[in-house]
């Protein structure tokens, strides 16, 4: 009596990787389906409120596109371009942008560096200095423009009490002049937007392990010995970061010019965003508008680019020395 042959059957230990790798596909498969479930909302919204509206920007910039007609109008070309580039009011708006931006950017970074260490070496009431110091930033612009529209009104503001305290004659008002009008809304900007970066500058230094400032001192280290060696190289990408995203704020100010000075005295603080909403919503020319819009977004893309190119140096040689 013969038997039949047994076939080999494939043990467990050579189907377990087997089943591992495919547990695992299918486990990637269904985190990618959830992961782009999550992103849908925010996709959606950055496609309908920021990507869609940027493209048709674009497109618009080359026709004489008009809020009284419908439709992108006639093909202009580079027309609005050239006459954005010719336009006085477009150069001197653009100065502006770039001055408030020099007025608010160092003292943003620096002052909020300098209380952001302050607090963190504070063993009690941190939360105090948190909540009094980012507690600004969450008030609506409107709020801080009347606040210090109050704060200086000639004659009757605090601004003009100060003075007066101060033995000095109150002039005419911060706002009033040309020459101290941006500012004025610089230092109202500095007061007001100081909590976002103080927030994070005290999130970064809460991440430097407390052992190397022990260390330091106990080899003898000074306070600003420790700032120096070991906050500052530590906080590099913080501040990077900081820089970066000031600069961009600033590039695209309009709220506090157009609520405390509405661009004046004269023009002396209309800024680029006020020159393109003139230009798209008083003149109805969205085509000039979008030209105009175009060219300040390469300026931020430009100056965006640089800062990071200038950073990257600066690692590069740090490393190299």
């Amino acid at each position: 009596m013969t038997t039949a042959p047994v076939l080999d059957r494939p043990t467990d230990a050579a189907t377990a990787p087997r089943r591992v790798r495919t547990y695992r596909t299918s486990l990637t498969r269904g985190q990618g389906r959830s992961g782009w479930l999550f992103l849908a909302p925010f996709g959606l919204f950055y496609l309908a409120f920021l990507l869609g509206p940027t493209i048709w920007m674009i497109v618009t910039s080359f026709f004489n596109t008009s809020t009284v007609r419908t439709g992108l109008g006639s093909f202009a070309g580079f027309a609005n371009y050239a006459e954005m580039l010719g336009r006085s009011d477009f150069w001197s708006s653009l100065w502006h942008t770039l001055q408030f931006t020099l007025y608010t950017t160092p003292p943003l970074v620096i002052l909020a560096f300098v209380f952001a260490v302050l607090t963190n070496r504070m063993n009690r009431g941190q939360w105090f200095f948190r909540l009094a110091f980012f507690l600004p930033f969450i008030l609506p612009s409107a709020t801080i423009s009347l606040i210090w529209v109050f704060i200086f009104t000639p004659a009757t503001g605090l601004w003009a009490s100060l003075q007066t305290a101060l033995g000095m004659t109150p002039g005419s008002g911060m706002l009033s002049s040309p020459n101290t009008a941006m500012i004025g809304v610089a230092i109202a900007t500095v007061w007001w937007t100081l909590g976002f970066n103080f927030v994070l500058y005290l999130a970064g230094l809460q991440e430097i392990p407390r052992e190397l400032y022990e260390a330091a001192a106990v080899d003898g280290a000074s306070n600003w010995q420790q700032i120096k060696s070991i906050t500052l190289p530590l906080l590099g990408r913080t501040t990077t970061l900081v820089i970066l995203l000031q600069i961009i704020a600033s590039l695209k100010i309009f709220d506090q010019v157009y609520l405390m000075t509405n661009g004046g005295p004269g023009i002396s603080t209309q800024v680029s965003l006020q020159l393109i909403t003139g230009v798209g919503f008083t003149d109805n020319r969205l085509g000039a508008a979008s030209a105009a819009s175009v060219l300040l977004f390469i300026v931020i893309v430009v100056i965006a680019i640089i800062r990071q190119l200038v950073e990257r140096a600066a690692a590069k040689r740090e490393i190299g020395a």
